[in-house]
Formats: C-alpha cells, sequence, structure tokens
C-alpha cells in the first residue's frame, strides 16, 4: 500500500508522467463545483488531459453522501469505465476522501491519482489512503484503506484558498507538530497566517506530509502508531457530527483545532503534558479560530458522538494523549467524568 508523493515544480510535467505510469483506456477527472471553476481550467490546457471527461460534484462537506458516491459510480458507468480506466480527482478533502472511494470500489477498483487543492487535503486528506464517505450522521462512517497511484502537491492551489480554508488546512499542520517535535511545533505557531510567505509556507508543507507519510508507512491500516494522526479527531468529528445535525457545518480543521484544546487537556489531566505548551496551544487556537459554541445541555450528545468514533473497542472511548510534544500515547481511555470535566474546560477557557 504505496504511493507516490510528489512536491511540484511543473505540474504538468508531474501530471503527464504520472498518468504515464498508469496505463488507462479512457480518463476521467473529478471536481467539485468550486474546483471545477477554480482549477479544472488549467488542467484542461494540457494536453495529457485533452481525451479526459470530467465529473462534477456539490461542494462542501455537505456532499459526501451514499447519494453522490452513487452520482459518482453512474458517471463513471455511463461514460464507459472499465476496470482499467483511470480517475483524477481534482479538489479538497471531501473530493479525494469520495473520489478515492468511488474509484476503490467501481468495478472492484480502478487506478486512481490525487490532486489535492487545499491545504487541509494536501497535508491529510489525499494522504495515507484513506478513502470514505459520512453515512448516519457520522463523519467518515464508510470507507476503505486505499493509496492513490500518486499525489501531486502543487503550492500554487494555495493561492486560490481563502482564509478559513487556509486555517483549516493549518489546524492538522499544528497536529503534526504536536505529534513530532518542540521545533516544528514553535515554528507553526510563529509563521505569520496574517501575511503569507508562501515559499516557507511550501516547505512547513512538505515537512507535515514527511511526517504523516512516515507514520503512515510504519502502521498502514491503523493496527497501532499511526493512531497518533487521530489527536484532536475524537473530540473535533464530535464537534463536526453536532454542527451538521445543527445544519450549520463548520471546516473539519477547525473543528479539530477545538478537539486539540480539549484532547490536550486530557493529556495534561491525565498523561502529564507540560501546562506552558497546552496554554501556548490554547491561546493560538482561540486567536485564530473562535470557539464552537455549546452548553451543559449538549454535554450527553457530544458524549454520545464520541461512544461512535471508529477507533473505539468494545464501547469504550479511545484517545490519543500526549505525555509531551512528540510523546505519543495511542489507545488512552478517559472516564465519562474526565470527559465531562475536559467539556467544562474548554467552556472556560475559549
Amino acid at each position: 500500500m504505496t504511493q507516490e508523493i510528489i512536491i511540484c515544480h511543473n505540474l504538468e510535467a508531474d501530471l503527464t508522467q504520472a498518468i504515464a505510469q498508469c496505463p488507462h483506456d479512457r480518463l476521467f477527472v473529478l471536481a467539485d463545483t468550486t474546483t471545477a471553476q477554480l482549477c479544472w481550467p488549467l488542467l484542461s490546457a494540457y494536453p495529457c488531459m485533452r481525451q479526459a471527461t470530467l465529473i462534477t460534484i456539490g461542494a462542501t462537506d455537505e456532499h459526501k453522501t451514499l447519494e453522490t458516491l452513487s452520482q459518482v459510480w453512474t458517471a463513471l458507468q455511463q461514460g464507459g469505465a472499465s476496470r482499467h480506466s483511470l480517475l483524477v480527482n481534482l479538489g479538497g478533502g471531501m473530493v479525494t476522501d469520495l473520489g478515492g472511494f468511488a474509484a476503490s470500489t467501481f468495478k472492484r477498483g480502478i487506478a486512481f491519482i490525487n490532486i489535492p487543492t487545499t491545504l487541509l487535503s494536501m497535508v491529510d486528506a489525499a494522504v495515507g489512503g484513506k478513502t470514505g464517505i459520512n453515512f448516519g450522521g457520522l463523519k467518515n462512517e464508510i470507507g476503505v484503506f486505499n493509496c492513490a497511484h500518486t499525489v501531486l502537491l502543487d503550492s500554487v492551489f494555495l493561492r486560490t484558498l481563502n482564509d478559513q480554508n487556509m486555517l483549516s488546512g493549518y489546524a492538522e499542520m499544528l497536529k503534526h507538530g504536536l505529534i513530532s517535535d518542540k521545533a516544528h511545533w514553535a515554528e507553526l505557531l510563529r509563521f505569520d497566517l496574517e501575511d503569507i510567505d508562501y515559499a516557507t509556507l511550501g516547505g512547513m508543507v512538505a515537512h507535515s506530509v514527511a511526517i504523516k507519510e512516515r507514520i503512515v508507512t510504519q502502521d498502514p491500516t491503523e493496527q497501532g502508531i499511526r493512531k497518533a494522526l487521530n489527536l484532536g479527531h475524537t473530540v473535533g468529528h464530535a464537534f463536526e457530527s453536532m454542527a451538521l445535525e445543527r445544519s450549520k457545518p463548520v471546516l473539519h480543521g477547525y473543528a479539530v483545532a477545538w478537539g486539540l484544546v480539549c484532547e490536550l487537556y486530557l493529556s495534561a489531566k491525565l498523561a502529564g503534558f507540560p501546562k506552558q505548551q497546552l496554554t501556548q496551544t490554547i491561546q493560538f487556537v482561540r486567536s485564530h479560530y473562535g470557539t464552537f459554541p455549546f452548553d451543559c445541555r449538549h454535554y450527553d450528545r457530544l458524549y454520545d458522538l464520541m461512544t461512535h468514533d471508529k477507533k473505539n473497542e468494545g464501547g469504550i472511548i479511545n484517545f490519543t494523549l500526549l505525555a509531551d510534544i512528540g510523546d505519543i500515547r495511542i489507545n488512552q481511555h478517559a472516564t465519562k467524568e474526565d470527559i465531562m470535566d475536559m467539556l467544562d474546560f474548554y467552556r472556560e477557557c475559549m
């Protein structure tokens, strides 16, 4: 389960080579309404894409559904796709997750290439082989592990992002800093997100991807250390699911940032994570991401949503915690009382 990750300096040349490495009878491109408008015109001019059929789906996570998946399968079928066809996923995490799942299941699996166009998908969703859709009100409930043949990372797309989508991806980079080393974590806290130096950001993205790639290589199907990548996600997915229930969806990275605050509090309480680094991270999250609004009436529902997390075993909520930056403790359990304390702490400090 390996994939080639290319930091692009010439997207056309790199894409041409990636497509040539996947012999195919028909070529399809999956984009959402946003990337079809902003990004597809750039690629459609390349000779290697001349025969491509564009499939367009709705943008944002609310379209990451079985219905949209069915639309993609139908478009592939009606477009004459065979087991030897190739799908290029052009978009953010929703597109690469859903497109990867569609490719992995159509005719028992066709090859696919990911071209992530958001910071979130570059450092997280498009790399590592997780594919899937939301189902039954729960995030990424249905899916498979299956790597793209190639992932092409080109920082040119980052210039198309608004502030919110930039921050959404940056939260996953902050998580990678927390699970790796203090120098990278400190660099992330120092970086000026108000006046972005894209050359510096490109280097940080490459570093962030390398952290994830190293962990995924050790544990492709999340039996052990890959669970480190779930820091902030047990609570973050609960926030995300609650936001969807309210019909007020939030960006994934914002939910992860808020989840980091909660899970670093648990890390301090249960694993001795240093208070100073907890405070510094909370200040960064509070000043850049605002807060997720809830009160004590929502505690039981948030707890219930956490019990549905895929990492759980036997109904026990399973957290990834830190004893220090880079000192990862997987498969940690917290009592319901600990979780209620955590939610109290979040409301007090945010």
